[in-house]
């Protein structure tokens, strides 16, 4: 009986797909930090000839667009400014910060785990220069690789920076001194996003640093400042702080990462604090003083009140990212741009002027990476005549530190403010048989379903690889899955996946084992 209420069920979805899974969600944009694109040859400086699109930006979205562009049959030509695609992400962001915390962990654990394992020694220690060199080789065999991407589907690799001269043509200095003009009768902009700063603070990437000094530092800092408890923060000051850097974060917000799950973010934030993490919410930075040795913060409550000091040896300004989206030559061809510099699309990524577009962090939406390669490819895909799809509901984010944090969906608060009934399954990874037999069973997972139909609306998960265990329920979340389909889906034991087969079954009915 159970199966077959489960074929119905799965019936009605398949008819929800067609205006679920194929409708274009824009409230909810995700976007990376850098762009990329694509076109036929490989030069340093092209593009005297015609192109079908050109984009301008190397990163996730533009170098991805460029790619299926060429794919499609459209003569591509990438632009890039930095001389080494990948963009934001891959250079100074993404991956370099992932080698990092990888890099980090192990030391860590060896500092603190490695014993209860029956693994001992008589010394361990940092040699921050080889973890330096490790991420720094990830990173140029990555960006090798784009190129030899370009190469093998002919796309055109411009370097240097490039400015809209008319709505098809694209001026370009070299990197290497000298001056193009690429032509294109469709031009995507895909330029990311940079730091954004805070007033009255200079970042210098030596003391006062922004997420690219962060990640190359050259000793440990006994005392670290990040300003901004979010992903980006919390991720670099895990980093330093396995290292054995004293870490405060600074936030002004009452609590911290604001667009995370409000059960998550307590639980998660206790096991940081566990981690000598110190935090200082609802707390605003009024001034820096960068004239000795040390360097002092003043701090004041948000609100307004008493002033106090706070000493750093290196301050990470971690307060978000902006649109680089100024001295692209916008205003010669009549783009558009709202206040803080994004460029409005409609739901083609066309822009106010016909035959460009702009895909990524320079659009409205949160920024990721992953969110920019879905927007390159479908705006390619609608350039090409066929039809494109991202559906910005079902972006899933990850936080990399340890545990990881990741989720897709909607929150618990979210679904309160819609007014949905709903019901709440969960499962403590303290009950997971592989999480308990590797000593790693900290946190849990969350699922959120509509009471009604059961159709699961929200998946947050915070354990060891989460941002791996995610994809089950994003994959769910685009099938308008249940969680009872979940639940009857056989999954291997012993895994940590195991533990969203749990939460799934908590959530139609009861968990077996807890």
């Amino acid at each position: 009986m159970a199966m077959a209420n489960i074929a119905t069920r799965k019936a009605k979805n398949i008819l929800n797909i067609s205006s679920d899974a194929l409708r274009y969600c824009y409230s909810f944009s995700l976007s990376s930090s850098s762009t990329t694109s694509f076109s036929r040859g490989f030069a340093s400086s092209s593009g005297s000839d015609e192109n079908d699109v050109v984009v301008i930006g190397g990163g996730p979205g533009g170098y991805v667009a460029a790619i299926k562009a060429a794919q499609l049959g459209l003569k591509t030509t990438c632009i890039e400014k930095r001389g080494a695609l990948g963009g934001t992400c891959l250079n100074v962001g993404c991956i370099p910060s992932k080698a990092l915390l990888h890099s980090s962990h192990m030391y860590h654990e060896a500092k603190t785990s490695f014993a209860k394992h029956g693994v001992t020694f008589d010394n361990v220690d940092i040699d921050v220069a080889a973890m330096m060199g490790q991420k720094n080789k990830a990173v140029s065999t990555l960006t090798k690789g784009i190129e030899g991407l370009f190469k093998k589907n002919k796309v055109t690799y411009v370097k240097g920076y490039g400015k809209f001269l008319s709505p098809s043509e694209v001026s370009v200095d070299t990197i290497d001194g000298g001056t193009t003009v690429v032509k294109g009768k469709n031009i995507i902009i895909a330029t990311g996003s940079d730091v954004k700063g805070l007033p009255g603070i200079t970042i210098d990437e030596k003391r006062i640093v922004s997420s690219t000094g962060a990640l190359a530092l050259t000793e440990v800092p006994k005392k670290l400042v990040v300003i901004g408890a979010g992903y980006i923060g919390l991720e670099m000051g895990s980093v330093w702080g396995r290292l054995g850097s004293e870490v405060t974060v600074v936030e002004f917000a009452p609590d911290i990462v604001p667009s995370m799950d409000g059960e998550i973010r307590k639980q998660f934030q206790r096991s940081l604090e566990k981690q000598k993490m110190k935090f200082m919410l609802k707390t605003k930075v009024v001034a820096v003083d960068t004239s000795t040795d040390i360097v002092k913060l003043t701090l004041e409550p948000s609100a307004g009140g008493e002033q106090t000091i706070l000493e750093a040896d290196v301050v990470l300004v971690s307060a978000g990212r902006t649109p680089f989206t100024s001295g692209l030559g916008l205003e010669n061809i009549g783009v558009e741009t709202d206040k803080i510099g994004r460029i409005p699309v409609d739901g083609r990524f066309t822009t106010n002027v016909k035959g460009v577009f702009a895909i990524g962090d320079v659009i409205p939406g949160p920024m990721l990476a992953h969110k920019a390669e879905e927007d390159g490819v479908a705006c390619v895909e609608y350039i090409a005549g066929k039809e494109g799809h991202v559906d910005y509901d079902k972006v899933p984010g990850v936080c990399y530190t340890h545990p990881e944090v990741a989720s897709v969906g909607k929150t618990e608060e979210q679904v309160k403010q819609l007014g949905i009934a709903y019901r709440v399954g969960k499962f403590p990874m303290l009950g997971n048989s592989r999480a308990k037999s590797i000593d790693d069973a900290e946190g849990l997972v969350k699922i959120i379903a509509e009471k009604e139909t059961d159709k699961i609306i929200g998946v947050h998960i915070m354990c060891s690889n989460a941002g791996e265990l995610i994809h089950e329920a994003a994959l769910a979340l685009t099938y308008g899955a249940s969680s009872e389909d979940i639940a009857r889906t056989c999954h291997a034991h012993p895994t940590l996946s195991e533990a969203v087969k749990e939460a799934a079954m908590a959530t139609y009915d009861k968990a077996i084992h807890i």
